[in-house]
């Protein structure tokens, strides 16, 4: 008896009558409460198809009027053209800048540029291509067996230890990408913890083993980037039905034949997904080879015709760069596509088969317990060396004397903490850009009909396929001069290029997030909210905007902890007065400073943990997945 009141209370322009007192329809040209608006929309003007009134029920036909059903037809793009405009000065317009900054020379069109980079006289860029894609390749290769196998282990067999080894399992994801290869270099390098204790154990006169080369990039590539690889396997394994793996042994299949023709089928879609994120990476990278003395790679000889003042140059290697990244990416789409990947069981019975051998307990047992030293190891050195005294530490295994000095100063001096200060303005000014575009990307994608939005999600996914090199050699071709998306302004060599090049980065990532949760719900909420009287405007906020929310928050906080370690672009765009706290440890490192570059590191990890620790609890307490 008391519904009509209760929706009268939450929507506004609701009746107060019995239940059984349907609201009055609007006709043809009214909202929902009585607003007069174009045919075929609700209160306030939301879109609905024709022949439908607030909240999209189902009307007499009626028969609008031309000019109604031209503005049915016109107002979704008039919605999306925002959207559009902000895609096409930001993604689409600097990567055409890139290429025209790449083919027109002193006001000519040529490809020069390219010639040399497939001319076998000057081999360093081609070579730089090839050892870039076999890098990305391995990397790609290792951190999938790794990540598969601890995803496989840590969800299929109960052992000793398998808990606290699967807490701490994604550790290195609060690695920075240049706090890891320094964690790496400061423990395996040819200076490192480990081959300089041996070395002093055995009295040997130099150090028996250490990371280099290839074999250090794919070792720091594999710690900090397998968790990509863990996170999508170990979501497969938890929703796959184990007794399909036990059917198929039954019908005699070995558990290899079982695991490739059953199991590991069921895995491609999160396959796909973690190996896109680490090719992407990898193709990216640029301190691993760096300080590892990998010479030549397609990051690293952007960077060099950049700061040599060679844009022109710069561009085409940009450009074959994003080619690659794309033609990876549509690769990878095609093969996910050409198979079908779906369980036809009713429900999966999640369960652990538990280790009873003593002995195999035993190695689970000691194996977990190294695993769980792998894994803090970088970490734990990283706050070591930060206590050191710089320039003390040479040929010692630890670091000979320590001090407080380098926490102090950060938190003391401001010039200290202006590097801490940048990074934390630029990722929440990108962040909260992206958040905004992003849900309203996503209600457009997922809710509205228009033709082209295959291409709009296309369009605004793109930047996760170009890596943070490309992306901002992209914005310096483009706004080295002034333009209408610039507001006239000339933005490189200012602050606001940082967090531009940091809101195309982590656009996708929230849109994809918010986009994931607006799909989990129901359209038929909204419409009950529009045929009770609420406008377009009030049903978003009161109704779509909370049950979206928590994808949106879960994407914006992942998006931000991307901010915080962001290198690859930064150190393209950083300018003196605006100096990101990646960069810092960089400058301070070159400049032998280990106690102050490893104590940013730290705190830079600290800020990371926090944000993960928020986006977990958010997850736990009912947010949607984040699907990359």
């Amino acid at each position: 008896m008391g519904m009509g009141v209760d929706k009268a209370r939450a929507f506004p322009g609701a009746t107060s009558g019995p239940a059984s007192e349907a609201p009055p329809l609007p006709v043809e040209g009214s909202g929902g409460g009585g607003s007069p608006l174009p045919a075929g929309t609700g209160g306030g003007g939301g879109l609905l198809p024709p022949g439908t009134g607030a909240g999209g029920g189902l009307l007499p036909a009626a028969r609008p009027g031309r000019r109604g059903a031209v503005s049915r037809a016109i107002l979704p793009y008039l919605a999306v053209a925002p959207l559009v405009v902000i895609l096409w000065g930001y993604v689409v317009y600097p990567l055409w800048a890139t290429f025209a900054t790449s083919a027109w020379v002193d006001g000519r069109f040529t490809l020069e540029h390219y010639r040399v980079f497939f001319d076998r006289t000057h081999t360093a860029p081609l070579e730089a291509l090839v050892t870039s894609l076999w890098i990305s390749v391995l990397s790609v290769l290792t951190c999938g067996v790794v990540g598969v196998a601890l995803a496989f282990l840590l969800n299929r067999y109960e052992f000793p230890g398998r808990r606290m080894f699967q807490t701490l399992v994604l550790v290195p994801m609060s690695l920075p990408p240049l706090v890891g290869v320094l964690s790496f270099m400061f423990l395996y390098g040819e200076s490192g913890i480990i081959p300089r204790a041996v070395q002093h154990l055995l009295g040997l006169e130099q150090v028996p083993f250490a990371l280099r080369g290839l074999a250090g990039v794919l070792a720091v590539h594999t710690f900090t980037m397998y968790p990509y690889f863990y996170m999508p396997a170990a979501a497969a394994l938890q929703g796959l039905d184990p007794s399909l793996e036990e059917a198929a042994r039954s019908l005699g299949a070995s558990g290899w034949q079982a695991w490739r023709r059953v199991t590991l089928p069921m895995l491609t879609p999160a396959l796909v997904a973690g190996a896109l994120l680490v090719f992407m990476h990898s193709l990216a990278s640029y301190t691993a080879p760096l300080l590892f003395g990998v010479d030549r790679t397609l990051t690293m000889q952007i960077y060099v015709s950049r700061t040599n003042g060679d844009l022109a140059l710069a561009s085409a290697l940009s450009t074959v760069l994003s080619l690659v990244s794309v033609a990876f990416l549509l690769f990878m789409r095609w093969y996910q596509e050409r198979r079908v990947y779906r369980s036809l069981s009713k429900g999966a019975a999640h369960h652990r088969t538990e280790v009873r051998n003593p002995l195999l307990r035993w190695v689970a047992l000691v194996l977990s317990a190294l695993g769980v030293v792998l894994v803090l190891l970088p970490v734990f050195v990283l706050v070591l060396i930060s206590f050191s005294v710089n320039a003390r530490w040479t040929v010692q295994v630890l670091p000979p004397a320590y001090t407080l000095d380098n926490y102090r100063a950060i938190f003391s001096d401001p010039r200290f903490w202006e590097p801490v200060a940048t990074s934390l303005k630029t990722s929440l000014l990108a962040t909260l850009a992206a958040a905004v575009f992003s849900v309203a990307a996503a209600y457009a994608v997922t809710r509205l009909n228009f033709c082209g939005r295959g291409l709009l999600d296309a369009a605004i996914m793109l930047p996760w396929a170009l890596p943070g090199t490309v992306v901002a050699i992209n914005l310096i071709a483009a706004f080295n001069e002034p333009t209408p998306f610039s507001l006239g302004q000339i933005l490189v060599g200012t602050f606001w290029i940082l967090p531009l090049a940091y809101f195309v980065r982590l656009m996708p990532l929230v849109f994809r997030s918010s986009a994931a949760a607006l799909a989990q719900q129901d359209p038929s909420l909204e419409e009950a909210a529009r045929s009770l009287g609420a406008t377009w405007g009030y049903t978003f906020r009161r109704v779509v905007l909370p049950l979206m929310l928590p994808g949106v928050l879960g994407g914006a906080l992942l998006a931000f902890v991307e901010g915080v370690g962001e290198f690859v672009a930064s150190i393209l765009l950083y300018t003196p007065e605006n100096v990101p706290i990646s960069v810092e440890i960089f400058r301070r490192m070159y400049s032998f400073e280990f106690g102050t570059a490893t104590a940013y590191g730290v705190l830079q990890i600290v800020l990371i943990l926090i944000v993960l620790g928020i986006s977990s609890r958010l997850h736990r307490g009912g947010a949607s997945r984040v699907v990359y």
